[in-house]
C-alpha cells in the first residue's frame, strides 16, 4: 500500500492507481488514496489515533531508501545521526565520484549529486559561491583529482583510491558523448540491434528537410540540384569508408533489403547450391532457403569450440554446383569475426562468389573490401550511427537483374522495353530516402573525424573487461571468444535460474541498463549452443564506457546474490 496522491506532484498525479513493483514482480502496489491532499491525510491519523512511524518524529520527512535523490540535505545531516555507518558509506563514495569525474568539493558537501541538471535555488547558491555551472546547468568538471589515496576527513581513515581517468586511445569518450544527448542516464548496450546518432548526423538531415528539401535526379530548379549532389556524393562518401576502389556502392532500406537484392537479381537454376554458416542471421539465410523453391540447396557450416569458424569445413562443402558463398563478418551473438579474407580466397580458387554481411564489422572496425577481395557486402546504416532505414550494397560488377523496377531507374522507356540506368540509380528505383542518405554520408563522415583504428581500440578495452568481469560473477555464463583479436563487442550471457527475458527486463527497471535479451534473430546458433531461450545481449558502442560496464557487472553480482 502506497501513498501516492495526485496532489503531491505531477509525475504522482500521472500514476496509475495499481502498479507492478518494477524490482519485485511479484509485489503490487496500490494507492488507495489518490484524491487526498496532506492536511487530510494527517486529519484521518488524528482522527483514527493511529501510529506514526517513530521515525518522522527524528527530523526525517521521507522514510525510505537513505541515499534516495528526493533526500533533503537537512534529513541527510539526521541521517548521519542516526545511521552513521551507512551515511559515511554513501559520503565516502560521492566523494570517491567527485574526484574520478572532476566535479568540486561542493558535489557531496553541498548535496548537490542529488540533481543532474541543478534547480533555480542551487544554480544561485553556485553562482553566489563561485561554483561554476554549464549551459544546461550540469556542474562543471574538471580534472580528475591525483590517483593517490584520499583521507577521510570526518575519521581520519584512508579512502581507497578514486578509479583513474579512463584510459585514451586517441578516442575522447567523453567529448563524444556529448554529441549524443539521447544518452542521457541511461546505459545502452544494444548497439548491435540499432545504434545512436550524433548531433551532426541529425542535424545533416534537418537541413535537407528544412533548406533544400527535394527529390533526386533531373529535375533542374535549385533545390533538386543540391540534393542531388549531396545525395550522391553521399554515395561517394560511404564506398570511400568501406575502400572501394571500384564497383558499384547501392543505397538500400537496410542489410536484409541488400542481401535480399542480391538473391533475386543472380539467376539460379536446380541444382545450385549455397554455402552459408550457422553464424548467420535470419536476413543472411532465409533468402537463401527461399530459393529452395528454383531448386538451389543450401549448406550450412558450424563452429568449433572457440566459436571460431570450421573454415576447413566451409571449402570441404564447395562443390562444381556452388554458386555463392553467403558469411557474417562478425557475429551478431557472439562478436566472433570470421576470416573473410581467406574465404574469399577460397571461394575465388574455386570460381564462385563471395557475399559478406558486414552489418556488424563496418560500424567497429576499419574494414577495406579491395583488400578481403568480395564481390558482394552489404551492411546498415542504422548500426553505425545513421538513420534506421538506410543501407548499403556494394558490389564488384553491376550485373543483378533490378530488384525494383520504376522511375529514376532508367535512361528512357519505349513500347517495346526499357534502357536501365548506370551507375547505382540502376537499382534505386522510386523516390530513395534522400535524407536518409544524406545522414547516412554525415555518419561517415563522424566515424572517419574519430578514426576507425581509435574506435576499435577503445571497444576492444571494453569487452575485455566485460568479458573478464561478467566471468567472476557467479551463475553468469559467457559465451565469446578468449582471444580479443578476431572479436567486436558483442557479448552474450546466460544467468542460472533467470529467462534472458527476466536478466534484461531486471537491468532496464533497476540499473537503466539497455541489453537485448532472447535469439537475435540467429535461432540456429543460440539452439545449436543449447540455449533454447537464447541470450542476454550486451554489446556496446563508441560512447560506452569502462563505469558503464563496471556498473553492469555489479548489477549482476547484485542479481545472482
Amino acid at each position: 500500500m502506497q501513498g501516492n496522491r495526485w496532489y503531491e506532484s505531477w509525475n504522482r498525479a500521472g500514476l496509475d492507481e495499481t502498479s507492478q513493483n518494477p524490482a519485485n514482480p511479484l509485489q503490487l502496489n496500490i494507492s488507495p488514496i489518490r484524491n487526498w491532499r496532506a492536511l487530510e491525510v494527517f486529519l484521518y491519523l488524528w482522527w483514527q489515533d493511529l501510529p506514526v512511524n517513530p521515525l518522522y518524529d527524528k527530523g526525517l520527512e521521507r522514510i525510505g531508501c537513505y541515499l534516495c535523490p528526493a533526500m533533503l540535505e537537512s534529513e541527510y545531516e539526521e541521517l548521519k545521526t542516526i545511521q552513521p555507518e551507512s551515511a559515511e558509506r554513501w559520503t565516502a563514495f560521492l566523494e570517491s565520484w567527485a574526484a574520478k569525474k572532476g566535479y568540486p568539493d561542493a558535489f557531496s558537501s553541498w548535496g548537490l549529486w542529488r540533481w543532474r541538471a541543478l534547480p533555480p535555488k542551487m544554480r544561485e547558491i553556485c553562482r553566489q559561491k563561485g561554483v561554476e555551472i554549464n549551459d544546461d546547468y550540469t556542474l562543471k568538471t574538471g580534472p580528475a583529482r591525483p590517483a593517490g589515496a584520499m583521507v577521510d576527513k570526518r575519521k581520519g581513515k584512508t579512502m581507497k583510491p578514486a578509479m583513474e581517468k579512463q584510459a585514451g586511445s586517441g578516442l575522447d569518450v567523453q567529448a563524444v558523448r556529448k554529441d549524443f544527448p539521447i544518452l542521457g542516464d541511461i546505459i545502452y548496450l544494444d548497439n548491435a540491434a540499432t545504434s545512436f546518432s550524433p548531433e551532426p548526423v541529425v542535424q545533416a538531415m534537418v537541413e535537407f528537410e528544412h533548406t533544400y528539401r527535394a527529390n533526386v535526379g533531373r529535375g533542374v530548379h535549385r533545390f533538386t540540384r543540391i540534393a542531388s549532389q549531396r545525395y550522391w556524393h553521399a554515395h561517394e562518401k560511404v564506398a570511400g569508408f568501406i575502400g572501394a576502389q571500384s564497383g558499384i556502392t547501392v543505397f538500400t532500406k537496410n542489410t536484409t533489403e541488400a542481401i535480399n537484392m542480391v538473391a533475386h537479381g543472380l539467376s539460379w537454376k536446380a541444382g545450385d547450391r549455397v554455402v552459408t554458416t550457422i553464424l548467420e542471421h535470419h536476413s543472411n539465410l532465409l533468402p537463401w532457403r527461399n530459393l529452395k523453391k528454383q531448386g538451389v540447396e543450401v549448406d550450412s557450416i558450424g563452429i568449433r569450440p572457440d566459436y571460431s569458424l570450421d573454415l576447413p569445413a566451409l571449402e570441404n562443402a564447395i562443390t562444381p554446383s556452388t554458386r555463392l558463398v553467403a558469411v557474417t563478418h562478425a557475429s551478431n551473438v557472439i562478436g566472433v569475426v570470421t576470416p573473410v579474407a581467406e574465404i574469399a580466397r577460397i571461394c575465388h580458387d574455386h570460381g564462385i562468389l563471395l557475399l559478406v554481411d558486414g552489418a556488424q564489422s563496418v560500424p567497429h572496425m576499419p574494414v577495406d573490401i579491395s583488400r578481403i577481395g568480395c564481390d558482394f557486402f552489404a551492411f546498415s546504416g542504422h548500426k553505425m550511427l545513421g538513420p534506421t532505414g538506410t543501407g548499403v550494397l556494394w558490389m564488384r560488377e553491376p550485373d543483378l537483374e533490378p530488384f525494383i523496377l520504376g522511375g529514376g531507374m532508367v535512361e528512357a522507356v519505349t513500347e517495346s522495353g526499357y534502357t536501365a540506368a548506370e551507375g547505382y540509380q540502376k537499382y534505386e528505383a522510386g523516390t530513395p530516402n534522400i535524407a536518409g542518405g544524406i545522414g547516412l554520408g554525415a555518419a561517415v563522415d563522424y566515424l572517419t573525424g574519430l578514426g576507425m583504428e581509435n574506435i576499435r581500440s577503445h571497444e576492444e578495452r571494453l569487452t575485455t573487461r566485460l568479458i573478464n568481469g561478467l566471468r567472476q560473477v557467479g551463475g553468469v555464463h559467457v559465451y565469446a571468444p578468449e582471444k580479443p583479436v578476431p572479436r567486436i563487442g558483442v557479448v552474450s550471457f546466460t544467468v542460472d535460474g533467470f529467462h534472458p527475458h527476466e536478466v534484461a527486463q531486471h537491468l532496464d527497471e533497476s540499473a537503466e541498463i539497455l541489453v537485448r535479451s532472447g535469439h537475435h534473430c540467429c535461432q540456429p546458433l543460440v539452439e545449436e549452443l543449447g540455449l533454447p531461450d537464447g541470450t542476454v545481449r550486451a554489446s556496446l558502442g563508441l560512447y560506452n564506457t569502462e563505469d558503464e560496464v563496471d556498473m553492469l557487472v555489479a548489477t549482476l553480482e547484485e542479481l545472482t546474490r
